[in-house]
């Protein structure tokens, strides 16, 4: 199981790594937007993108404690690690939000003139288009890898580039029609969505964190394996799994006839973890072997 892991996690890192030189080369396109401008919205996005470094060095350090190998302290491995990185991302974006309705209320008290919003804006929107491809590609792999530190981060941008997007669009409005007031107007806007994205973020990381089961179309395939795979046992019963970043835990209690040798039975089960596991990649069962006395009536799997 480690040698299928470990180039998994190799990968992990360095797409990690990666994300924080792009979220200090967007910071630094942002601010140079926002000192070419003066617009409180684009000083807003900047300082969102601040969080953006955090949240990849965060999901980096995650990503890299994961990828250690189960030890005696932790004989199931480190890989909750990521859910922790992911619900820290989720509460940084929440801040995030908090700071941009900050500054747009500065801005309403003090109205600001915008200067040079054209340029601005074109450099504000290659920082945009940046974090826009590199968010794909963190959702895609984070997704592909079973990594949540890499999708939380994903989501993270995609957060960011919401409120670039927001950002632009009250610029533009403000310099057609000279209402500047759009400029702080449109950037408390999105950070409402964005407050939304952190939150669902947080919880569902947090939902991860406390052994949340995986998804009912994993759980099918399980019971089909089972079902398959389990000649000469009587049934499958209370088949639990949760899952942690890449690693899919699974036991169950397997029914057999009383008369049946250890061996035979053995066999059994050894059979099924075989053919769970090239079901479902990255597996860890557990069978607990109970005699036919012990067969329960509802929810199980009959063989």
């Amino acid at each position: 199981m480690k040698s299928l892991l470990e180039p998994l996690n190799r990968r992990n890192q360095v797409v990690a790594a990666i994300s924080i030189g792009v979220a200090l080369a967007v910071l630094g396109i942002k601010y140079v937007a926002y000192l070419m401008t003066g617009s409180v919205a684009l000083f807003s996005d900047a300082l969102e993108s601040i969080v953006n470094v955090l949240t990849a060095v965060a999901a980096l350090i995650a990503v890299r404690i994961s990828s250690q190998p189960p030890d005696r302290g932790h004989p199931f491995g480190h890989h909750k690690a990521e859910y922790f990185a992911a619900v820290l991302e989720g509460a940084l974006i929440i801040v995030a939000a908090m700071m941009i309705f900050h500054e747009a209320y500065q801005a309403i008290v003090q109205p600001r003139a915008l200067t040079d919003p054209a340029a601005g804006m074109l450099v504000s929107g290659l920082a945009t288009a940046i974090n826009a491809g590199w968010a794909w590609v963190l959702i895609s792999r984070g997704r592909a890898w079973s990594s949540p530190a890499l999708e939380g981060d994903g989501h993270h941008l995609f957060a960011d580039v919401f409120t670039s997007v927001g950002v632009l669009a009250g610029l533009t409005l403000a310099t057609l029609t000279g209402w500047t007031i759009l400029d702080p107007l449109l950037a408390g806007a999105v950070a409402f969505n964005i407050l939304r994205i952190g939150y669902n973020l947080a919880v569902e990381s947090m939902s991860k964190l406390m052994d949340q089961a995986a998804s009912p179309e994993i759980e099918a395939r399980i019971a089909e394996a089972i079902r398959a795979n389990g000649e000469g046992a009587l049934q499958a019963h209370d088949i639990r799994t949760r899952t942690a970043g890449p690693q899919t835990f699974i036991e169950f209690h397997l029914v057999v006839p009383g008369e049946m040798t250890v061996e035979a039975a053995h066999d059994i089960c050894d059979r099924l973890e075989d053919a769970i596991e090239k079901e479902l990649a990255n597996t860890d069962v557990v069978i607990h072997v109970e005699p036919d006395h012990k067969a329960k009536r509802k929810g199980a799997v009959e063989l």
